[in-house]
């Protein structure tokens, strides 16, 4: 499989075959031996040559160890052309990255937004962790609110 890949709005191509994998960005090339085992929905043990992560994807975010990242993927094959930026078109769903409980809403449906800006505070396994936005744009709408408990998935904010 190879695909083009926007991660935290650098460019790079992604081929994975089998367990191999060939990653580039800025000129640069890495390649590794991997496997992946699931843990929960959503969540997975990655081991690149010998060492483990663990990763959380939901939409288009993904946590690497507790690191998030905004990750767009582009199948070159597909009739869909591909952006210049990491900004999405169209409405896009901030959900929940594993199971937690709402800290904080930190906007409104109607709010103006940039993109990386805060959106959510969850709490999870003892850690605060802010919902950032994917995209500049405006808050159509907020499907949560303070003190909740959600779901790994759960869609809190849509924005367009």
């Amino acid at each position: 499989m190879k695909v083009e890949v926007i991660v935290d709005g650098r460019a790079g191509r992604l081929q994975v075959d089998g367990g191999h994998l060939h990653y580039e960005r800025d000129g640069r090339a890495i390649e590794r031996d991997f496997s992946v085992e699931s843990l929960t929905p959503g969540s997975h043990s990655v081991l690149v040559g010998e060492r483990s992560y663990e990763v959380i994807a939901v939409g288009g975010e993904v946590r690497v160890n507790g690191r998030a990242f905004s990750i767009e993927v582009f199948d070159p094959r597909s009739m869909r052309g591909r952006k210049t930026g990491a900004a999405g078109e169209g409405r896009q769903n901030v959900a929940a990255m594993m199971p937690g409980k709402v800290v904080r809403v930190l906007v409104a449906a109607g709010d103006a937004i940039e993109a990386g800006q805060g959106l959510i505070v969850v709490e999870a396994m003892k850690m605060q962790n802010e919902m950032k936005s994917p995209k500049a744009g405006r808050v159509v709408e907020v499907r949560t609110k303070a003190d909740a408990t959600v779901a790994a998935g759960d869609v809190l904010v849509v924005i367009e």
